[in-house]
């Protein structure tokens, strides 16, 4: 299955192998470099079916450092535009891109806050800070709310304009979508607040607003945490009906993670370790979901999918390691893969 074609709309994936975004704190004013290049130019020529550029601000505010990548101007729209022209030229990659709004967890370096002169004021939707020592956020306004929903609206569009397959939501790891969707850290009483419904109001407004920007050439995937490990907190099974929502709101694939929205969380990490959540949802709300957490090796990542748990497999901090980790899985299982053709000489034949 790990080699097989997989379709989101009329976007077809050569293969279930997909890379995380992961931030790599490079920017200058939110921008992609020479850097950025290299480095997704690099990952598409290793067989991945789908890459996912990280985490990008759709306003300044909503970076989680100030080297992290944004797309609120047009500009940065032009350098991504240039990435996503090699990878489709050069691979047969597809390439995304997660939008995304730090929130509270914004004005960061070394996962530590910095100074209003060095960052930013931060916005949540509720006064509480991530971390008792960091500085009281912004608590949005109903109208801010819904001007962060056209943020996000605008950065699709944007995306769309450079020629992205799939745009990604974040909702996860405690940022700002996931800080709505958690009663420990939204304790508004306005319409985006309070009960389950009203908490995904934020998401689902985002969903409906970036999708009026997409047709079916561009796929739709949210990110979410499927458990925040705190008591009284967002729960697997807060995740499972969010996701049976997100579905009839035309969200193709649920990429499952956890974690991060409460600080000293206590979380059991081992290989695989958010598969099960991955495999819940999948099951409980007939959706297309994404496994992702330490999952390092191709027999590791066909069993998952063997096992009906993911329908793609998102690798993170391996293909770090092994950009190629697509094209040696294949030569392992024997499959057919993506090889660059001026590396042709050293294919290993099956």
């Amino acid at each position: 299955m790990l080699y097989t074609p997989i379709q989101f709309r009329n976007v077809v994936l050569k293969n279930r192998w997909v890379m995380s975004p992961m931030c790599m704190y490079s920017c200058e004013n939110g921008m992609a470099n020479d850097f950025h290049f290299v480095h997704y130019g690099s990952r598409s020529q290793g067989g991945t079916g789908l890459l996912i550029v990280e985490a990008t601000g759709v306003e300044p505010r909503g970076r989680i450092t100030n080297h992290c990548m944004g797309i609120w101007n047009d500009e940065q729209e032009e350098k991504l535009q240039k990435i996503v022209e090699f990878v489709h030229k050069n691979s047969e990659s597809k390439i995304g891109i997660q939008l995304a709004h730090a929130g509270r967890k914004g004005s960061t370096w070394n996962n530590l806050q910095i100074s209003l002169e060095e960052g930013w004021e931060t916005i949540a939707p509720s006064s509480i800070p991530y971390h008792p020592s960091e500085r009281i956020p912004h608590a949005l306004s109903t109208d801010e709310v819904k001007e962060h929903v056209q943020y996000f609206k605008k950065a699709a569009q944007r995306a769309v304009k450079a020629g992205f397959d799939v745009i990604e939501l974040h909702g996860a790891h405690g940022y700002l979508i996931h800080q709505f969707l958690s009663p420990l850290s939204n304790i508004r009483t306005d319409e985006y607040g309070g009960s389950f419904e009203n908490r995904i109001r934020f998401l689902i407004e985002i969903v409906d607003a970036v999708n009026e920007e997409l047709n079916d050439d561009t796929a739709l995937f949210v990110r979410l945490s499927g458990t925040e490990y705190a008591e009284n907190g967002w729960g697997i099974e807060d995740s499972v009906a969010l996701a049976k929502i997100l579905k009839e709101h035309s969200v193709d694939l649920v990429d499952v993670s956890s974690g991060g929205n409460i600080h000293g969380a206590k979380i059991s990490v081992f290989n695989g370790y958010q598969v099960p959540f991955s495999s819940q949802i999948k099951n409980e709300a007939q959706v297309k979901t994404g496994a992702v957490g330490l999952i390092t090796n191709v027999e590791q990542a066909e069993e998952i999918l063997q096992n009906n748990e993911a329908d793609l497999i998102f690798v993170a901090r391996e293909i770090l390691r092994n950009p190629y980790l697509a094209i040696q899985g294949a030569f392992e299982m024997k499959e057919e893969c993506f090889f660059p053709q001026q590396y042709t000489r050293a294919k290993i034949s099956s």
